[in-house]
């Protein structure tokens, strides 16, 4: 899928992905600390207000995706072919 020559809008879409995924998994583990540390009390924490961050990480998730994607150059004269289906 990334085979070619990476220009910078391939790195540029590593560093959002990268940036985005540390986010998300930061926003799942604090709410599974204070669930776990809460339990017997109460539920968890409340997700209302973390639901505007957990959808800005996964449209940058799939934001990085792109650019990685399209940052790449295919090399010239090859050509893909794929295979029957």
């Amino acid at each position: 899928m990334f085979k070619g020559e990476k220009t910078y809008v391939f790195w540029i879409g590593l560093i959002i992905l990268g940036l985005a995924t540390v986010v998300l998994f930061g926003i799942i583990w604090f709410n599974v600390i204070i669930a776990m540390r809460t339990y017997p009390y109460a539920v968890g924490p409340s997700i209302d207000f973390q639901v505007p961050f957990i959808v800005a990480a996964i449209v940058f998730i799939l934001i990085g995706l792109y650019m990685m994607k399209s940052g790449v150059k295919k090399e010239e004269g090859k050509v893909q072919v794929s295979p029957p289906s």
